[in-house]
């Protein structure tokens, strides 16, 4: 039976571990915290984007829809006047005024020109007589001429006639009473309209603007322009979604340049337009992601600081422990024999004892003495009657060989050896293998053997439940042992219960 080691090599392990667990727990918990802590700023980041997409959105929206209102209050201006006037009876200057007088309410307006059911020019907003041109071929002239109540009509992207810059033809019909087609009303907004809005506009490097026609047209991209004139986009999915939804926003990609943004559109008031602000995700997470880099790397560092300092202080804790524990089995342990030494017997003794008499069982002891050991120091010296101490311990130790059984080294040249759960029998048993292995001990001084090497025994059993003490029992294992010395040692003299005796070995 090994004898217990205190406590401190366990507690020592506890503290570390509880120091490791604490020293990964915290740093975990931290993680987990800015976490959820860099999440929620991502998340503040986009929707402070989703804001200002919105809100640009919106600031666009109504420029353009009051423009283009502006623009159609002339166009139905003129409608009216051609119907209520005899414009071929009144002069050119008074004919212009009445026609026109609205037009100069018009941001950007280019060309504004009353078409016959021909297509010439028949009145010109720029003056008389009216510049020669003829639209009869274009797609809006020959849109009002099919369709009666096809209203305002806004056309894609086309090179005006005279002046040879890109614009966006907007006209109305002029019928008769009968509602005969009688020609078209048209002004042109120019596309530097559009450039000069969205320039005063804050994308980010790969932010875009783009106008659509509800039939797919993109009549204007900013910052980049479109690489032809009127591109239609009718089966782009990112286009789809927004003339399904007429409004929101959505993130996708960018089919042109495989660039992901993030979407906010509207349809411009009730015309057939739909507006989108384009903002690269990546730009939108920019600063987001340069912040999280740093409080990352913080964090990671701050954690691995924790983290080592806890295994450092664990480490340190253990091998205090270790240290602890091994200067307590120092303590009770036998330097020269390696045995337990009479501490370390005690204890165990007094438990063993105690555990003995819970069970009612018998308890054997075995003191067992070197005989003749000062021949061996006087001979030989001392370093001689150590390697015979050292033999005999290791003939006891192969002696008593259970789990249970406590060899130790109480005195100079004294040992013994607590059999518990042993009866009589196993205890005689016991001892006879001490002597036989005592007896084959060789023990070597100067290249010649030191001689026969031989002990006596003192064996006791006690029944703890009778009552007595460890040091009763013992007392009664050493008298056992006295006895053997004094009728000529090498033998065992027994204290069992009521019979005593001796047994040459």
């Amino acid at each position: 039976m090994t004898p217990r080691l205190p406590t401190a090599l366990t507690r020592g392990a506890q503290a570390a571990q509880t120091w490791l667990l604490l020293g990964t727990l915290v740093p975990l918990g931290i993680i987990a915290v800015c976490t959820l802590m860099l999440l929620q700023l991502r998340q503040d980041a986009w929707d402070k984007a989703e804001r200002t997409a919105q809100n640009l959105l919106q600031v666009i929206e109504r420029d353009i829809d009051r423009n283009v209102e502006i623009i159609d209050l002339a166009l139905k201006s003129v409608v009216e006047n051609l119907q209520m006037y005899d414009l071929e009876e009144i002069s050119p200057r008074f004919r212009q005024r009445i026609l026109f007088d609205r037009a100069v309410n018009a941001r950007d307006l280019g060309v504004m020109l009353v078409l016959d059911e021909h297509g010439n020019a028949l009145y010109d907003a720029a003056g008389w007589p009216a510049r020669r041109i003829n639209g009869a071929d274009r797609e809006y002239f020959r849109a009002h001429k099919a369709d009666p109540g096809i209203g305002l009509h806004i056309s894609r992207p086309v090179i005006s006639q005279l002046n040879g810059t890109p614009v966006v033809v907007l006209s109305r019909r002029i019928g008769l009473s009968d509602q005969s087609f009688s020609g078209i009303v048209l002004g042109s907004l120019s596309l530097s309209y559009f450039d000069s809005l969205f320039a005063r506009i804050k994308l980010g490097r790969e932010g875009t603007i783009n106008l659509f026609l509800d039939d797919g047209t993109r009549l204007v991209r900013y910052p980049e322009p479109n690489p032809e004139l009127a591109p239609n986009f009718a089966d782009s999915a990112n286009f789809q979604r927004s003339r399904r939804e007429r409004s929101g926003s959505f993130v996708g990609v960018t089919h042109s340049d495989g660039v992901q943004r993030l979407y906010a559109f509207t349809q411009v008031g009730g015309l057939p337009l739909i507006l989108n602000v384009a903002l690269s995700t990546d730009e939108i997470e920019a600063e987001w992601r340069g912040k999280a880099l740093v409080i990352g790397a913080m964090l990671l560092a701050l954690c691995g600081l924790t983290i080592g300092l806890s295994f450092l202080i664990a480490w340190e804790l253990r091998r205090r422990s270790e240290a602890e524990a091994a200067l307590a089995r120092l303590s009770r342990t036998d330097a020269l024999t390696g045995l337990p030494n009479r501490r370390a017997f005690e204890e165990a003794f007094a438990r063993t004892f105690a555990e003995a008499r819970r069970r009612g069982e018998p308890l054997p002891l075995l003191v067992v003495d070197a005989d003749h050991f000062k021949r061996y120091n006087d001979r030989h010296g001392h370093a001689v009657g150590d390697r015979v101490l050292q033999g005999i311990a290791g003939a006891l130790s192969a002696s008593a060989r259970r789990p249970a059984d406590l060899v130790a080294r109480v005195g100079g040249e004294e040992f013994a050896i607590l059999l518990p759960g042993t009866d009589a029998e196993g205890a005689v048993s016991v001892a006879e293998r001490v002597h036989a292995a005592v007896a084959g001990l060789v023990v070597e001084a100067e290249g010649a053997s030191v001689g026969r090497i031989t002990v006596s025994v003192g064996l006791a059993l006690g029944l703890p439940r009778e009552g007595g003490t460890p040091g009763a029992l013992f007392d009664l294992a050493d008298a056992a042992l006295y006895e053997a010395k004094a009728t000529g040692r090498d033998r065992t003299c027994y204290a069992l219960m009521d019979v005593d005796g001796c047994k040459a070995a």
